[in-house]
């Protein structure tokens, strides 16, 4: 069953994904301090992105994005990175950048997030 993710799933697999690439295991508690979010609002959440097929939990509570969750994943980590970096360049502080990014990530097409990110790269050459 695949369900459209809203602004707080898409949150929780950045999350995921970003712990993963420090830490060799990423638990519940792990996402919870992360984000600052309570063991039932995190526990909640999860079963969710579990039966949407996102992630996975094993026998300890090691949790794994599947592939649909690590796709969902890195394209909201891209979209943050690109979107600060390109709010940085436009004069925005680093702080202000990233918490906007954060923002827009999750709501901005397709179409004009690669024209932003087409953009970006152009203007590095």
């Amino acid at each position: 069953m695949l369900m459209r993710l809203q602004e707080s799933g898409e949150m929780y697999l950045e999350t995921i994904y970003l712990l993963s690439k420090k830490n060799s295991a990423v638990r519940a508690i792990d996402v919870g301090e992360y984000m600052g979010f309570s063991k039932p609002s995190v526990s909640r959440a999860l079963g969710i992105l579990k039966e949407g097929g996102y992630v996975l939990a094993d026998k300890v509570g090691h949790l794994t994005l599947t592939e649909l969750g690590e796709t969902v994943a890195k394209k909201t980590y891209e979209r943050h990175e690109v979107l600060t970096e390109f709010f940085v360049k436009l004069g925005v502080s680093k702080k202000t950048a990233m918490a906007d990014a954060c923002k827009i990530e999750h709501d901005i097409s397709d179409e004009a997030f690669e024209a932003i990110k087409k953009f970006s790269v152009l203007d590095k050459i």
